[in-house]
């Protein structure tokens, strides 16, 4: 072998052993990971690191509360510090965090009572709060500052930051006293962030928080001192969402096997029942026909990734009944529409939640859209109206990466005109899209845009098009009113004058006779003109509806379920 190679300089260079190469080879944790990029987790551009920070606490609290039974009651409080830092303080009346878990849970990543959940939530990483630690330590070198009780009648104080390089908590500073607080409060100084107004500040973001989550009573206090409060509509607290099990049409052969490495069941057919949802003896049996030569009384334990992936297979050749929707927990038709007639007040509004469907082959989820048309809705700026798109996953709003999100390319997608919607950008619509489910598939770990999977950005758009036609209905009657009324007005003036005329000119007759006669006739033909416009509307109407309805079935998920014990 040649003892070396020339450079671009021509210098000649030695070659290097791998040996001295792997001097260099080292572990990394996940924080330290994240602190080379924090623009993963959100923190890119000032104003969206500050929105994403209070993103990330006020899910927090809402899940916190949720999970608990208490009605949230949030205060969110921006201060603005010297040499352009910011303090953000966040409370809430939730259940707290005991003393012995402050520490993984805002400053260990992954760690939480979330990510190993198969349970609708917010969060679902376990990274947004450390990473907040992380990112204030990083921008202003500082710790947070918790302060935490679960209403036993003591209260703890400590501050809390991340040692990147284990991925390990640290807390310093603690103090325990008596007081009857109840909650968490979280205050943590940043610096390369900003605030302002605009569409994604965390006034925007709070403002659609409390739309679709109207059970929330959120108190804001901007840099300036002005105070902002979303008052509580609703009082009615959402329903805990359960913990499901995995559904085997939904399941990855990887996933399979790390389960049954640690399951306690001794057989495949038992663990099979036991943790995945839908599973019955029969269904084993049927296993049983697509793979003769697998032996399905050995240890789960015994199971190679080889065996899982065959397993995987196998599902797919059966029929299942569907994954149940009976851990996903929508806002509701009610909660929506009385969310956005209080922050909009719009002249006309159409809710709809679609029925389950699933996505994968086996993770269900539910899409709940609204078109709110007049009013506040839109964007309304000095240059005009514009249409505005409100994304939400699971009651969470998304501010950013539009472009890339399911819900704004769906919306996009819907062929406006059909719907009397001439020009769509600048309308003046507020379209508002939740997406609920388990397992959202965000397209990042800043949890901003959700992924264009087929099935879900076809539910997305049937959503839409299903209150896009109920706006559609609205707008044509309301055109074909003003029309209507437009041309009586313009007749009735017509007939007011030949009833005076008339008479004067054949000399017989009284003008107030005549009116009446005239006014009869129009009316009658008018009348006809009405029922005959009706029709027509009618006959497009269900011309819309069926050309959908095809478009539907065309795109509807190919798995066939067996609907059986259903």
């Amino acid at each position: 072998m040649p003892d070396g190679n020339e450079n671009e300089n021509g210098e000649m260079v030695s070659p290097k052993h791998a040996d001295d190469i792997f001097e260099e080879f080292k572990e990394h944790s996940v924080a330290e990971f994240f602190t080379k990029n924090k623009q993963m987790l959100g923190f890119s551009g000032k104003l969206r690191s500050l929105t994403t920070v209070i993103h990330e606490y006020v899910t927090n609290s809402l899940d916190a509360c949720e999970e608990a039974g208490i009605l949230p009651d949030l205060t969110v409080k921006i201060t603005e510090l010297p040499e352009e830092h910011m303090l953000v303080k966040v409370s809430d009346n939730g259940p707290g965090i005991p003393k012995s878990h402050i520490g993984r849970a805002l400053g260990q990543m992954l760690s939480g009572t979330k990510f190993h959940r198969y349970m609708q939530q917010r969060g679902q990483q376990g990274i947004g709060a450390t990473g907040c630690t992380m990112f204030a330590q990083l921008t202003s070198g500082k710790p947070i500052h918790v302060r935490s009780s679960t209403g036993n009648g003591m209260i703890y104080e400590c501050n809390v930051s991340v040692n990147v390089k284990t991925n390990a908590p640290l807390i310093s500073d603690v103090t325990e006293y008596e007081g009857d607080f109840r909650g968490l409060e979280v205050t943590a100084e940043f610096a390369d962030v900003k605030y302002d107004r605009s569409e994604y500040s965390p006034l925007e973001y709070l403002k659609r928080t409390a739309i679709a989550n109207p059970h929330a009573e959120i108190y804001f206090v901007d840099p300036a001192g002005k105070k902002v409060r979303f008052p509580r509509v609703s009082q009615m607290l959402p329903d805990r969402p359960h913990e499901v099990q995995p559904h085997p049409l939904g399941v990855e052969p990887h996933v399979l096997y790390e389960m049954m490495r640690i399951s306690p069941a001794r057989k495949v057919g038992s663990f099979l029942t036991s943790e995945l949802a839908r599973v019955t003896p029969s269904k084993v049996d049927e296993l049983k026909v697509v793979m003769p030569d697998f032996d399905f009384d050995q240890p789960p334990q015994n199971i190679t990734w080889n065996d899982a992936r065959r397993l995987v297979n196998a599902f797919k050749k059966i029929k299942w009944v569907a994954p149940s929707a009976d851990g996903l927990r929508s806002i509701g038709n009610e909660q929506i529409d009385v969310a956005l007639r209080s922050l909009l007040k719009p002249e006309y509004l159409s809710v709809r939640s679609r029925p389950p469907k699933v996505y994968s082959g086996g993770v269900p989820f539910i899409v709940e859209a609204a078109i709110a048309y007049g009013g506040s809705a839109g964007k309304h700026t000095e240059s005009g109206i514009s249409t505005e798109i409100m994304r939400f996953a699971n009651r969470s709003p998304l501010l950013f990466d539009a472009g890339g999100c399911a819900v704004a390319k769906a919306v996009r997608a819907v062929d406006w005109k059909r719907y009397e919607i001439r020009d769509f950008d600048n309308a003046p619509i507020t379209v508002f899209v939740n997406f609920v489910s388990a397992f959202v598939p965000y397209t990042g770990a800043g949890k901003q845009s959700i992924s264009s999977e087929p099935e879900v950005f076809d539910e997305i758009k049937f959503a839409v098009m299903d209150v896009a036609r109920d706006v559609q209905r609205y707008l044509s009657g309301k055109v074909r009113e003003e029309r209507k009324e437009a041309k009586r007005k313009a007749i009735m003036r017509y007939i007011h004058q030949l009833a005076v005329d008339l008479p004067l000119l054949a000399n017989t007759g009284t003008s107030e006779e005549l009116e009446k006669k005239l006014t009869a006739v129009v009316f009658t033909r008018f009348k006809a003109e009405e029922a005959e416009e009706n029709e027509e509307h009618k006959t497009r109407e269900i011309m819309i509806e069926e050309s959908e309805s095809e478009a539907g079935e065309t795109a509807e998920n190919k798995i066939e379920f067996d609907e059986e014990d259903m």
